[in-house]
């Protein structure tokens, strides 16, 4: 039935750790039952983290092409992304489409291993959304924005520096329906802040993030969030989101 079934929790069981806060405590992860639809549409509300989907020594590599992307311009303010896909790149106060307004160098900032590792890094997060929360993959489409971001202590010029505000991805992007973030820096060592707080009516769930980190979740109001403020270092990610309506899909990135 599409109608609205009966508000039901019901334990999610898979097949990797759930892992929470500082001590990586595996604890059980409750779901909630919204409504019956085949396919992609959120069945099941949840969140979950992963350390055995990418390897630290491939996010290493990803983070290496970010590094080398946002070395060509980057945000005035703490918070600058590079978006693969669209080509956005932050630039002081704006963006630009790196692929427009650098041309031929691009060539030497990117490789095509390095585009065929994102995209297979895709498919694997994709892969294992799908199996945590029962869907068919070839129904989750890649939508925008999907994107790098590097985060450090640079005092805020634009309202785009402002990541740190609570908010609900569904209503902040529309189309999301699954959000994930692969992590490329660890908590601590690279930097300090910039942990990811589930703000939950009873209490709230930290992740903090570690190279080869996948947190994942599905993107309405049951997971309001927001990122702290990071103190010192440097912070990189990688926001891959999901849609269930092809209208919003966008394609993997490719070289021009």
């Amino acid at each position: 039935s599409d109608k609205l079934l009966t508000l039901l929790f019901v334990s999610l069981l898979a097949t990797f750790s759930l892992l929470w806060g500082p001590e990586d405590t595996a604890v059980d992860l409750h779901i909630l039952l919204l409504v019956s639809l085949p396919g992609c549409t959120p069945q099941r509300c949840g969140r979950a983290v992963t350390d055995s989907v990418v390897t630290r020594e491939e996010a290493q590599v990803l983070r290496r092409l970010a590094e080398r992307g946002l070395a060509l311009a980057g945000s005035e303010g703490g918070a600058s992304i590079l978006d693969l896909h669209s080509g956005a790149l932050s630039m002081g106060k704006q963006f630009v489409n790196i692929y427009r307004y650098f041309g031929d160098q691009i060539g030497d900032v990117f490789t095509q291993e390095d585009f065929q590792l994102y995209r297979d890094v895709r498919g694997r997060i994709q892969a294992v959304i799908a199996e945590t929360f029962g869907l068919d993959p070839t129904l989750m489409y890649l939508t925008k924005p999907t994107f790098f971001s590097r985060i450090n202590s640079t005092a805020a010029k634009t309202q785009h520096d402002e990541y740190w505000h609570p908010h609900i991805d569904k209503v902040t992007y529309g189309s999301f329906d699954y959000t994930s973030l692969l992590y490329l820096s660890d908590y601590g060592s690279d930097f300090s802040g910039g942990r990811f707080v589930f703000m939950d009516q009873n209490g709230n769930r930290t992740v903090e993030p570690r190279a080869g980190r996948v947190s994942f979740f599905s993107s309405g109001s049951e997971n309001l969030h927001r990122v702290e403020k990071v103190t010192w270092g440097t912070r990189y990610a990688i926001t891959v989101s999901f849609t269930c309506d092809p209208a919003h899909a966008i394609s993997d990135p490719a070289l021009p």
